[in-house]
C-alpha cells in the first residue's frame, strides 16, 4: 500500500487541533486560569519597574528591585516545584501564592512609604521567591493528561502552551505601560499580583487534572533532585541560550533604529516579530511533524542562527522588520519542543522541576545578556548587539547538534506509545 503525499515527502500529516484538545475533559479548566497567571506574571516585572520608579524618580532604584525579583525567582522556583512534584500543586499552590500576595503587598506598601532601597530590594525579593511557575504547572497538567494513549498530541499541546506564552508576554507589558502612561504607575504592579494568584489558585482548585505526586509510590530510592544528565545539561543550556537571545535582541533592536535616526520603529518591529512567533507556533501545532524533535530541534535552531546572521548585513529600519519577522517565527516552535523532549527524557516524579529548571535557565540567560549586549552596543554599535544574539544562536545549533545524538523522543509510533525514563537514571 503507498503512502499518502505528505507522508511520502516526510514533513507533516495532520494532528490534532487545538479544539479537539481544549474540549478533553478538565484540559480547558486548567489551561484557562493557567493562561491568566501567566499574564500577570508577564506583567509583574515591568509593573515593579514603573511602581518603583515613580516613587524614587530613578530607574538605578527600579533595576535594583526587579532586578532581586528576578534572581531570587529563578532560584527559588524549581524549589517550589519541587515540593509540587512531591506533595502535589493543590497542597503547595494555594499557601504559595497567598505568600506572593502578601509580598506583593508589603512591596507596594514600603514603596509608599518611601522605604530605603535596601528595604524595597528585599521586598522585590520576597515576591519573586514566592512566585511559582504557573506555565510549568500547566505544561505538567497536559503531560498528566495525554501522556495514556495521546502522547503524540503533546507537540500540539505545548505548542498551545506556548502560544499562551507568547499572548502573555506581548499583551501583558503593553498593559501595564498603558496604565503607566494614564498617570497609574502602581495599578500595573496590583493588577499584575492579582492575576497571578487568582489564576494560580484557579488552577490549584482544578484537583483531577493535577498531576498526582509520587513522593509515597515505590520505589522511593528515586530521589525528588533531578541529576545533571547529559540530555538535562543540553536542554538548560538551549534555554540558557535562549535567553540570552531574548536579552539582547529587544535592547539591539532599539539601538538599532535609534541608530538611524527612526526610535519610533521599534515598537512595530517588535510587535510584527511576537504576531510572526504567534502564527508560527500556530501553524506547528497544527501539524504532526514526521521528523523527530531532536532533528526539529536542529532544523529550528538552524535557522535561528540564518536569521539572526542576517542581522549583522541588514541595513534599514524596514529591512530590521523583515528579518526580525523570520527570527520570531522560529521561537514558538523552540518553545514547543523544549517541554516536548522534556518530558520523554525524565521521570514523571520530577517533571515540574524540570520545566522549572527551564525558565530559570532561560530568565539567568536573559538577566546575563543585559550587560553583555548593553557593553557591546556601546562598544561598536548596535550590531554588536546582533552579535550577541548570533552568538547564542550558533550556541544553540551546536547544542543541537549534541542533542541529536544525545536527547531521545518517547514517542515510538503514531498511536502515541512511548517508553518511559527509567526512574534511576533521574533522581541520584
Amino acid at each position: 500500500m503507498s503512502r499518502p503525499a505528505g507522508q511520502r515527502r516526510g514533513l507533516a500529516v495532520p494532528s490534532a487541533n487545538y479544539r479537539s484538545l481544549l474540549r478533553t475533559p478538565g484540559a480547558a479548566a486548567f489551561f484557562l486560569p493557567a493562561s491568566l497567571g501567566r499574564m500577570g506574571i508577564a506583567m509583574t516585572s515591568l509593573g515593579i519597574v514603573w511602581l518603583v520608579h515613580s516613587h524614587t524618580g530613578t530607574f538605578s532604584a527600579a533595576g535594583l528591585v526587579s532586578g532581586a525579583f528576578a534572581v531570587t525567582d529563578a532560584l527559588v522556583a524549581p524549589q517550589l516545584a519541587r515540593l509540587v512534584d512531591r506533595f502535589g500543586q493543590t497542597r503547595v499552590l494555594p499557601p504559595t501564592l497567598l505568600a506572593h500576595g502578601l509580598a506583593m503587598a508589603v512591596l507596594v506598601c514600603l514603596v509608599a512609604a518611601d522605604a530605603p532601597d535596601a528595604l524595597l530590594a528585599l521586598g522585590g525579593a520576597l515576591a519573586g521567591a514566592s512566585l511559582p511557575q504557573l506555565s510549568a504547572m500547566s505544561a505538567a497538567r497536559w503531560a498528566a493528561l495525554l501522556r495514556t494513549g495521546r502522547a503524540a498530541e503533546l507537540p500540539s499541546a505545548f505548542a498551545l502552551e506556548s502560544i499562551s506564552n507568547a499572548v502573555a508576554y506581548l499583551v501583558g507589558p503593553m498593559l501595564v505601560s498603558a496604565l503607566a502612561a494614564a498617570g497609574h504607575p502602581g495599578a500595573g504592579t496590583v493588577l499584575a499580583a492579582s492575576l497571578s494568584v487568582v489564576g494560580g489558585l484557579l488552577l490549584a482548585a482544578q484537583r483531577g487534572t493535577a498531576p498526582v505526586p509520587e513522593a509515597d509510590s515505590a520505589p522511593r530510592a528515586r530521589a525528588d533532585r533531578l541529576s545533571p544528565r547529559g540530555d538535562v545539561l543540553v536542554l538548560m543550556g538551549l534555554n540558557l541560550a535562549l535567553g540570552v537571545f531574548f536579552g539582547a535582541m529587544q535592547v539591539s533592536v532599539t539601538a538599532f533604529v535609534v541608530e538611524h535616526g527612526a526610535p519610533g520603529a521599534a515598537a512595530p518591529i517588535l510587535t510584527a516579530s511576537g504576531c510572526s512567533g504567534l502564527l508560527a507556533g500556530w501553524v506547528y501545532g497544527l501539524r504532526r511533524w514526521r521528523a523527530t524533535a531532536p532533528v526539529q530541534l536542529l532544523a529550528a535552531t538552524g535557522a535561528l542562527l540564518f536569521g539572526t546572521l542576517l542581522l549583522l548585513v541588514v541595513g534599514s529600519p524596514f529591512g530590521l522588520g523583515l528579518v526580525v519577522v523570520l527570527t520570531g517565527a522560529t521561537i514558538p516552535p523552540l518553545l514547543a519542543l523544549f517541554p516536548v523532549l522534556t518530558e520523554s527524557t525524565v521521570h514523571r516524579s520530577v517533571l515540574t522541576q524540570a520545566f522549572s529548571w527551564l525558565g530559570s535557565a532561560s530568565a539567568a540567560g536573559s538577566a546575563a545578556s543585559a550587560a553583555v549586549s548593553g557593553w557591546a552596543i556601546d562598544s561598536f554599535g548596535a550590531r554588536g548587539g546582533f552579535a550577541v544574539t548570533a552568538a547564542s544562536a550558533a550556541a544553540m545549533t551546536l547544542q543541537s547538534l549534541v542533542g541529536v545524538r544525545v536527547l531521545r523522543t518517547g514517542v515510538v509510533d503514531g498511536r502515541g506509545a512511548r517508553e518511559e525514563p527509567s526512574p534511576r537514571s533521574d533522581g541520584c
